[in-house]
């Protein structure tokens, strides 16, 4: 009854006003984090199309770079990228507003994932495509779904390895040239995953200490 009167779909309109961008999602079970993917995602595809093409008409001889790229690499960035800009920062200083200054840093380097440092070399696309992702990672992390938001990095990561792979448009390896490079992503992965968690037992405790003080 109560769901009648907010209407269908309440959660997701409220979900989708900007407004509520800094916010944790109003539901998080992974159906609806997945509507929410798509949502986020959507608009960065728009983005993506929209910008190249006016990119390519202001900027003389634009095109997006294509730079090599291995397996372990894309998939290692899941990890990575996610503790060190989402993860972390939300856990040790438990704000939103401090995650949106590390995630526009992490939208800001996906310009410079490029072999040359020239205008109509940079990745633009790449960051306008990434801007929204920002605020899904952002939501995730807030809402206690951290983990998905990991597995989703990697995942579309790993799509878009295969594809570009196989439409022949990246060069693709399954490893990195250097062995040590190979054991220093997977490691740091590992090691970054289990630090977030420890961080995220720790912000626990630390909520239910002042819940238990509060009562």
């Amino acid at each position: 009854m109560a769901e009648a009167k907010r209407g269908r779909f309440a959660d997701e309109k409220a979900d989708f006003n900007p407004r509520t961008w800094l916010t944790k999602y109003r539901r998080n079970s992974i159906g609806y984090l997945v509507k929410m993917l798509l949502f986020y995602h959507g608009i960065g595809v728009g983005l993506l199309v929209a910008g190249t093409l006016i990119l390519e008409q202001i900027i003389p001889g634009y095109q997006e770079p294509d730079i090599p790229r291995s397996l372990i690499g894309v998939l290692s960035a899941g990890p990575l990228e996610e503790t060190v800009f989402f993860g972390v920062p939300f856990y040790v200083f438990n704000s939103s507003h401090a995650v949106i200054v590390t995630g526009a840093m992490w939208a800001v380097l996906h310009i410079f994932n490029t072999p040359n440092i020239e205008l109509a070399s940079l990745a633009f696309g790449n960051w306008l495509f990434v801007i929204p992702s920002l605020f899904f990672s952002l939501r995730t992390w807030a809402s206690g779904k951290g983990w998905f938001s990991v597995v989703v990095h990697s995942a579309w990561n790993g799509i878009f390895f295969a594809a570009g792979c196989w439409g022949g448009d990246i060069n693709c390896t399954m490893l990195e040239p250097d062995p040590f490079t190979n054991f220093l992503m997977a490691g740091l992965s590992a090691a970054l995953l289990a630090g977030t968690y420890v961080l995220y037992r720790w912000r626990k405790k630390r909520e239910q200490a002042a819940t238990g003080r509060i009562q």
